[in-house]
């Protein structure tokens, strides 16, 4: 029996058919750009299998309140094409078969806790750090969601003494996102990521508040392993400048397994959402 999964990112999708032990056979990428042309390379990609159920990984904030009129909705998304779109029901209209809904990061959570760098664990987080900031959580073997998905990018952290960048986010400003995404890069240096020296000071500025981040969700929801993966992720030393924040910020408050295997960085590289996607269609077939 084939399933269906589908990563679906701002900037791209990637679709892919698997086996029932999330063996990936066959993928496919290509832009995000309209919802009718975004969905018609979709279904002209799965139109050619006969699957058992499909799981979709979506950009957001998305509806995942099955009681919700919206269950299935993009919501307020600033790629305005999107902003109130019936993802989900559209995939219904299509394909009469059982479908999972969360976001990408969920998706990336789920891929890494089964087969990534968090294989065995039942508790863990997952966290991208790119043009944006999201994070999933895996509680007792399953996603962690409540009346809505958690927005764990969007804390607030205390600003860096020698950073006086206000951050970029239109809604909190100095939010995780607004103060450590690629964008706030620029808003600082007026360059890109890529065109900085990884000695810059500007790096251990976001080390210091993705550490504030990790310190946070450490105490809150006590994983046993968080994966970090992402574009700023890349950046040389980064890794090891972000386990030394969080350890100082920790500063021996609770226990937690040893820095390094605690913090680490994705097991599936650049597969974890559409890994997880496909599991979360094998979990929907029953």
């Amino acid at each position: 029996m084939l399933v269906g999964g589908i990563e679906a990112g701002g900037t791209k999708f990637v679709c892919a058919v698997g086996k029932e032990n999330n063996e990936l056979l066959e993928r496919v990428a290509f832009p995000t750009t309209t919802p009718e042309e975004t969905l018609a390379q979709v279904f002209a990609f799965f139109d050619r299998f006969d699957l058992a159920a499909i799981g979709i990984g979506s950009f957001g904030p998305i509806d995942v309140n099955k009681d919700s009129e919206t269950y299935g909705y993009i919501l307020s998304t600033p790629k305005l094409a999107w902003k109130d779109f019936d993802f989900l029901g559209a995939m219904k209209e299509r394909y009469a078969v059982p479908m999972g809904w969360t976001t990408d990061v969920n998706a990336a959570a789920l891929g890494e806790s089964a087969l990534g760098a968090a294989k065995g664990l039942k508790n863990m987080m997952y966290i991208t750090i790119g043009t944006g900031v999201g994070a999933g959580a895996i509680v007792d073997g399953k996603i962690l969601e409540g009346i809505g998905h958690p927005e764990m990018g969007h804390i607030l952290v205390r600003p860096h003494e020698a950073d006086h960048y206000a951050g970029f986010c239109p809604y909190h400003g100095n939010c995780l996102e607004g103060m450590a995404a690629g964008p706030s890069i620029d808003g600082r240096l007026g360059k890109a990521g890529k065109d900085v020296a990884p000695t810059d000071a500007v790096w251990d500025y976001i080390a210091y508040y993705i550490g504030q981040a990790l310190e946070a969700y450490t105490v809150i929801l006590r994983p046993e392993r968080i994966v970090l993966g992402g574009g700023v992720m890349k950046v040389p030393g980064m890794l090891d400048n972000i386990k030394a924040k969080f350890t100082t910020l920790l500063a021996d408050y609770v226990p937690v397994p040893a820095v390094d295997d605690y913090l680490v960085t994705p097991g599936l590289i650049d597969d974890a959402g559409i890994t997880g996607a496909l599991i979360l269609a094998n979990e929907m077939k029953g």
